[in-house]
């Protein structure tokens, strides 16, 4: 029992100065104003557009295990399915971020179920213990259901299902399913957003982005997610 307490102390010490280490390089290599700054984005948007464009394979590659790797360190999703899409586009973004964050998920769950199992039952079994029954009854569907309807942070959302002991098979294909609609839309917005820089020299008004196409409709998409995932969450996650 010591064994695999020490183990599990050297393992879990290993992954918090992997992500101290990572957050270190992360803002030593940009500053605030490398995404705020319309110019500094345009400018990168062209670089990365050309570098994407030498080799698609290796650059989808690069970025698809940059994804898995973001998830594991840093476990939550939002700005990576902007930036798939603003570098990739709607159609092969989406497929990259979908299939990143649900391996990146998926392994993060696998590792935590051995280090933070007890820890995360300790701490959030009294407040969710009431859904261990509908998982039951059919682990997959509600797993599905669990992912679409979110609400939670993505970081917290990859750990609870421990609670719960989903299989493997079942979490990995859930997250595909559950996560797939709103991550197309976001990635969506995020080729909206790359169309608009493309197409003009300076920052547009705000007004004039919200009168785009590839613009607007994501935003709604967005606003149609929310209110299906609320009512689904009322639905079959009330206690």
């Amino acid at each position: 029992m010591n064994v695999e307490k020490n183990i599990k102390f050297l393992l879990g010490l290993t992954y918090i100065l992997v992500i101290i280490v990572f957050l270190w390089f992360f803002f030593k290599q940009f500053s605030i104003q490398d995404f705020t700054s319309y110019e500094i984005i345009k400018k990168n948007r062209d670089t990365l557009n050309n570098l994407k464009n030498l080799n698609i394979f290796l650059s989808s590659l690069i970025f698809f295990i940059l994804t898995i790797v973001w998830v594991l360190l840093l476990g939550f999703g939002s700005p990576i399915f902007l930036i798939g899409g603003f570098i990739f586009g709607k159609w092969i973004g989406t497929i990259l971020v979908v299939f990143g964050l649900t391996i990146g998920s998926t392994i993060l769950y696998y590792f935590a179920n051995f280090l933070i199992k007890d820890l995360i039952y300790k701490k959030f079994s009294s407040k969710f213990n009431y859904l261990t029954v509908k998982f039951k009854r059919n682990e997959l569907a509600y797993f599905t259901l669990y992912r679409a309807v979110g609400g939670i942070p993505f970081f917290l959302q990859n750990l609870l299902p421990l609670l719960f002991n989903v299989k493997i098979r079942n979490y990995f294909f859930g997250t595909i399913i559950g996560l797939t609609p709103q991550l197309f839309v976001g990635v969506s917005l995020g080729a909206g957003i790359d169309k608009i820089i493309k197409e003009n020299e300076k920052l547009p008004s705000i007004w004039k982005m919200l009168k785009t196409p590839d613009i607007y409709l994501p935003l709604l998409g967005i606003i149609l997610i929310f209110l299906l995932a609320f009512y689904f969450r009322k639905k079959f996650f009330k206690q």
